[in-house]
C-alpha cells in the first residue's frame, strides 16, 4: 500500500491537473452516498465536526475519507482540518493507498471553486479577494490562478496580522495586499472567495456589483453562513451538488427554509455545468454565486490523481 504524505499531495495535485480531474469525475458515473456528518462537542470550544465520505466507480476504485474539522485549533496554531483518505481496489477491496486527508481536502476544495469559476466568473476576471487567512487561503489563490488571469490578490481576515502572513507567503509576479475594509474590498474585486467558519454572514448583497462572482467555501453545516439573503436575491445561484448543498450548507439551507430561495431558482450544479447541460455565466453583468458543500467524488478524483502520479514517480 502506498503512503502519500502532505508534501507528496502538494506535489502530485497541481491545480490545473486537479481541476481537470474533478471535472472529468463529475462527467462520469460515480456512486456517492450522502456523507456521514457528526457534531463533536469540545469542552470550552466551538463544536467540532467529524465527516465520513465514501465514493466509488463500479469495478474500478473505492475511496473513503475520514476528516475532522476542529475550529478551536486556530488558537493552538494547528490546522482546523485533518484526516486521512484510504483508496481501495474497486474489484478486490484491497487497500491501495493511504493519503493525507487534510492536504487532500484543502487542495480539492480550492480546485472545486476554481472549476466552478471556470464556468461562472468573467473570462477577464483579474482581481481576487480572499476572505480567509487559514490553510485554505494560499490554496484558493493558487487554484483561481489556474483558471483565470489573476494579477491582483487582496486578503481580508478578522486578524490583519494573519492576512499579512498570507500575503507575505505569496510568490512574486502578482500584486497583493491586505484589506482592512471588507465592504470596500468586495466592491473592487472581480471574484470574492470566502473560506471561513462564520455563522453570521460576512458578505452583504448590497456590496456586490454587476459582473462579480461570489464563491462560498465555508459554511458546511446548516447553521453556518458567509453571505446574506441579499446576495442570494441578487445572484444566480449555483452549487457543487444539489443533493448535498441544499441540505447541508447554511448559505442555501436557510434561504430555502425562509422562502428567499426556491430549489427551481438553482439552475445548475457542477454535474450540469461539467456535462454542458447549462452554459454557466450568460452575460458579463450577471452576478453569480457558487456554494460548495463538498462531495466525496471530488475527493476520489483527487486521490486517484495522487495515486496514479505516485505510481509513475
Amino acid at each position: 500500500m502506498q503512503m502519500i504524505d502532505a508534501e507528496a499531495v502538494k506535489r502530485f495535485m497541481e491545480f490545473g491537473a486537479l481541476v481537470d480531474a474533478i471535472r472529468e469525475m463529475f462527467r462520469q458515473d460515480c456512486v456517492m452516498p450522502l456523507r456521514h456528518h457528526h457534531t463533536v462537542e469540545v469542552p470550552g470550544e466551538p463544536d467540532a465536526t467529524a465527516l465520513l465520505m465514501p465514493a466509488w466507480t463500479v469495478g474500478h476504485y473505492l475511496g473513503v475519507k475520514l476528516v475532522n474539522v476542529f475550529p478551536g485549533n486556530a488558537e493552538r496554531g494547528l490546522p482546523a482540518v485533518s484526516g486521512v483518505y484510504v483508496l481501495f481496489d474497486g474489484t478486490t477491496g484491497q487497500a491501495l493507498a493511504m493519503i493525507d486527508g487534510g492536504e487532500l481536502t484543502v487542495r480539492r476544495t480550492a480546485a472545486v471553486s476554481a472549476l466552478a469559476a471556470d464556468y461562472l466568473a468573467r473570462k477577464d476576471a483579474a482581481h481576487l479577494l480572499v476572505v480567509a487567512t487559514g490553510r485554505m487561503a494560499l490554496n484558493q489563490i493558487g487554484a483561481f490562478r489556474a483558471v483565470r488571469p489573476i494579477g491582483r490578490v487582496t486578503v481580508w481576515g478578522r486578524n490583519p496580522d494573519r492576512a499579512a502572513r498570507v500575503v507575505e507567503a505569496l510568490d512574486g509576479g502578482i500584486e497583493a495586499g491586505v484589506a482592512t475594509d471588507l465592504e470596500a474590498a468586495v466592491a473592487e474585486a472581480d471574484i470574492v472567495s470566502c473560506a471561513t467558519l462564520a455563522t453570521d454572514p460576512l458578505i452583504h448583497g448590497a456590496w456586490l456589483r454587476p459582473g462579480q462572482h461570489l464563491d462560498l467555501i465555508g459554511g458546511f453545516t446548516p447553521k453556518m453562513r458567509e453571505a446574506d439573503d441579499d446576495c442570494v436575491r441578487r445572484a444566480t445561484v449555483f452549487c457543487d451538488t444539489r443533493a448535498g448543498a441544499t441540505v447541508e450548507a447554511g448559505d442555501l439551507v436557510q434561504p430555502l427554509a425562509s422562502g428567499v430561495l426556491k430549489l427551481e431558482d438553482i439552475p445548475a450544479d457542477l454535474y450540469d455545468l461539467c456535462r454542458s447541460k447549462h452554459p454557466g455565466r450568460t452575460t458579463d453583468d450577471e452576478i453569480t454565486l457558487f456554494k460548495a458543500a463538498g462531495a466525496a467524488l471530488e475527493d476520489l478524483a483527487a486521490a486517484l490523481l495522487a495515486y496514479e502520479r505516485a505510481g509513475k514517480e
